[in-house]
């Protein structure tokens, strides 16, 4: 795919012309309130790993209006006082098998690996999180489910997910509650936005190739999935335009960034046909807080893949190794 976006120098000042929605945070404050209270304890598994390097337990944490959430928790075995990463996954994927997330428990970071509720069918290796809420007519995928209101959008319900499991993170044993980051790669970039701009306290934001940024663009730019079955679902409701805009206000990664203060460092691939590099764009330069951004030139919706490791474990080092006292 070649390029199909602005030049390069336009991208890197490029910004999303969105409308925010006034109650934003109001909304989300209540959203999360609300889960908060409903709130199970979380339940934490034996070892369903148990290598001399590495051990992996099955976590079952509260999201979304208390329903139950699947993880991995993969850490250095016999190691306290961690730092830990959360991450998110990709449009179709799951939290895979507890074999596959050794990297940063190498590296001497503990490593929780959130389910996608709803997903996990499409690539990979599965997972074990439903979805449990009724929505009324979409697209197949997910990008319309209850796209009629904020209230009911199956994006809520991620974000929330998402936002719980930092608040989970910290309280994990072995864990130190102080230095929390967030992942993610595509869909599970811009839940990662999401993430550090809701969540309290994030200390490193890892956002790659980054989904659910600038909607409005998005939808009338590329012809791939997952943004066309928005496009396909306008094609049907055809009086639906501007409530379908409002809803996708909140949820948008260009109105939420500004909202995130974690360090960060991002990815963009400029041959992108499924995240154009100009709706990454209209995230990155909104992000409030520290931020570098790698871009890679003759690449598409892959990005980086493992070059983007090094980016990532020196932000760790730099931003979540503790302090010595003065």
């Amino acid at each position: 795919m070649a390029e199909l976006d602005l030049p390069v120098d336009q991208l890197r000042t490029f910004t999303a012309s969105l409308d925010t929605p006034e109650d934003l945070d109001a909304f989300w404050e209540a959203t999360l309130a609300e889960s908060r209270a409903a709130r199970r304890p979380t339940e934490i598994s034996a070892p369903v790993v148990d290598l001399p390097g590495l051990t992996v337990r099955d976590v079952t944490f509260s999201g979304f209006g208390g329903d139950p959430i699947r993880a991995w928790l993969a850490t250095p075995k016999g190691a306290t006082d961690l730092p830990v990463v959360v991450e998110y996954i990709g449009y179709g994927g799951g939290r895979g098998l507890p074999y596959e997330y050794s990297l940063l428990p190498a590296a001497g970071y503990a490593h929780l690996i959130m389910d996608t509720r709803g997903q996990a069918s499409a690539w990979g290796n599965g997972g074990d999180t439903a979805d449990p809420h009724a929505t009324g007519p979409s697209v197949p995928g997910f990008m319309t489910r209850g796209i009629e209101s904020p209230e009911t959008y199956y994006y809520r319900r991620v974000f929330t997910d998402a936002t719980l499991a930092v608040d989970v993170a910290r309280e994990l044993p072995g864990v130190d509650a102080g230095r929390v980051a967030v992942k993610g790669s595509s869909q599970g970039g811009g839940i990662a936005i999401a993430a550090a701009s809701l969540a309290d306290g994030v200390g490193a934001a890892l956002i790659d190739v980054p989904f659910l940024c600038n909607f409005p663009r998005a939808i009338r730019m590329t012809d791939s999935d997952p943004y066309a079955e928005i496009r396909r679902y306008l094609a049907v409701h055809r009086g639906g335009v501007e409530a379908v805009h409002q809803t996708l206000a909140y949820f948008d990664g260009a109105n939420l960034a500004p909202r995130a203060t974690a360090p960060s460092v991002w990815s963009v691939a400029i041959m992108d046909d499924i995240c154009p590099p100009s709706t990454v764009y209209s995230a990155y330069n909104a992000y409030a807080g520290p931020k570098s951004i790698v871009e890679y030139a003759f690449n598409g919706h892959e990005g980086g893949q493992m070059h983007q490791v090094e980016h990532h474990l020196a932000l760790l080092e730099k931003a979540l190794t503790r302090q010595p006292a003065a």
